[in-house]
């Protein structure tokens, strides 16, 4: 917001008051937004899945990795602070690409405010078209996620000292409820990578159909080889591979 003067009043400068939109919540802005916060979030999805990954080098290095993250920044940060410091840059990197995409989305919305009579029912990708339940199917399980194997309140183990064991515990064979709702999340979480990975590889210019074919390939691929990382971990305990 700034003030200007009106120089058409002969005697009283009339005060105008402007307003101006902020850069980061016009379009480019927002969608740069989404592009800085959906980079840290596919990192730290990296990040996880290998370490989630040192399960089958055994109890005792998992544990010895699962302490470790604990003492990342020691002694420079004290006790737990990176983890609380990283947990928080995630939160707020998943409410600021939430907030960009429902205004982007509500933006898209307002700017076509008649439906065509005939939309063609290939417009669009599945992934897109889900993109909403797929939010909701995630964030619920990332909340079970921090109860279950971060606080240890719905996990049969719950003792921090032992992740191993919680890991174990949590998708044993009788509790193949778990495993069924975990699939569920993370086939979530690849819709929502394929067509992110596809719509940024666009944006950096693949917008040919050479380059759109191209796009799509490395986001089903990358979507795919991440699921498929994540998963291997509880059907490997669910078939006794890990145990």
């Amino acid at each position: 917001m700034h003030w200007t003067t009106d120089q058409s009043a002969p005697s009283v400068g009339r005060v105008v008051v402007t307003r101006t939109r902020s850069p980061i919540r016009s379009s480019v802005g927002l969608k740069a937004v989404m592009a800085v916060t959906g980079t840290v979030l596919v990192l730290f999805l990296v990040a996880h899945m290998l370490g989630n990954l040192k399960i089958f080098t055994g109890a005792t290095s998992f544990d010895h990795y699962a302490h470790w993250l604990r003492e990342i920044g020691a002694p420079l940060l004290p006790g737990v602070w990176f983890l609380w410091i990283l947990r928080t840059v995630l939160l707020v990197s998943v409410l600021a690409h939430i907030w960009a995409a429902t205004t982007l989305a509500l933006r898209a919305r307002a700017a076509r405010p008649v439906r065509y009579a005939h939309r063609k029912s290939v417009q669009g990708s599945y992934a897109a078209r889900t993109m909403r339940w797929g939010g909701v199917i995630i964030l619920l399980f990332v909340i079970y996620h921090l109860l279950d194997l971060t606080t240890g309140t719905l996990n049969p183990v719950g003792d921090p000292t032992r992740p191993y064991a919680n890991v174990v515990a949590d998708f044993a064979p009788e509790r193949w409820y778990v495993t069924l709702f975990y699939t569920l999340a993370i086939v979530a979480v690849g819709f929502h990578l394929r067509h992110g990975v596809f719509s940024a590889l666009r944006s950096l210019g693949q917008q040919t159909p050479r380059g759109e074919r191209r796009a799509r390939t490395v986001a089903l691929v990358f979507a795919v080889a991440l699921c498929a990382g994540y998963l291997v971990v509880p059907f490997a305990v669910l078939t006794g591979l890990v145990s």
